[in-house]
């Protein structure tokens, strides 16, 4: 039986400057293991692509995929569209921003190895997980909206609102077809969508640093969608 394939899907919007650090350092932590990067840029005008063009030249074209899209669309369907590109068996998706450090990419094709599951996830909410660099108003609001969804969804995950995990790419396939959200809410939908299917979740502890170059994404408005998102899944699950 060969070696496992990776497909490693990153969306990107204005990361010009985190996106090559970010390779090199999946590149790094990922020596051992057969991978491919996917990069999806949404147009980005700060020159993002320029950069992972010089990446190409640099790792390869086979094992950086530039897959970029005329305008921001979103993430949900930014992973869809690396999805289509991947040949990996299996697909991690993680952030652009360097807030999802590669480092612990081993521990999570660990974790998958040791117990077969179909899905493994990064949690900030188990012993040897947290975050780095938010104020307390950003805690406390990712702390109150996965308190809100165990208590309402019964996820038997630790962390519902993280984008950093690692599927089995039928799983991703299978999962990704069912969801509905956009935006900030589709990773939990995501997440309860797989535990209804019966899938097997582990998690990984991982400490997410607030990102160093560029703007968060985070806002009211993506506030307002998640709790309409969390109402959706009450009753569509």
């Amino acid at each position: 039986m060969g070696k496992n394939m990776y497909s490693i899907i990153i969306p990107t919007y204005n990361e010009r400057l985190n996106i090559a650090l970010v390779v090199y350092l999946v590149f790094k932590h990922l020596r051992e293991f057969d991978f491919e990067i996917i990069i999806v840029d949404d147009s980005s005008p700060d020159g993002t692509q320029d950069i992972v063009k010089q990446l190409q030249l640099l790792y390869g074209e086979e094992r950086i995929l530039l897959r970029a899209r005329t305008k921001k669309l979103g993430l949900g369907t930014a992973y869809c569209h690396g999805l289509k590109h991947a040949s990996g068996d299996f697909v991690i998706i993680m952030d652009a921003d360097l807030s999802h450090h590669p480092k612990y990419l081993p521990s999570f094709i660990r974790k998958q190895k040791e117990t077969g599951a179909s899905i493994v996830t990064g949690t900030r909410y188990v012993r040897g997980g947290g975050v780095h660099g938010w104020n307390l108003m950003r805690k406390l609001t990712s702390r109150g909206a996965n308190v809100l969804a165990q208590t309402f969804l019964w996820p038997g995950v630790s962390d519902l609102t993280g984008s950093f995990r690692l599927y089995k790419k039928s799983v991703l396939e299978d999962v990704i077809g069912s969801v509905v959200s956009k935006g900030y809410v589709f990773q939990m939908e995501m997440i309860v969508r797989a535990s209804r299917k019966g899938y097997h979740i582990e998690e990984v502890p991982i400490t997410f640093v607030d990102r160093v170059y560029g703007t968060s994404k985070l806002g009211g408005s993506e506030i307002v969608e998640y709790l309409k998102g969390l109402i959706y899944l009450i009753f569509a699950t």
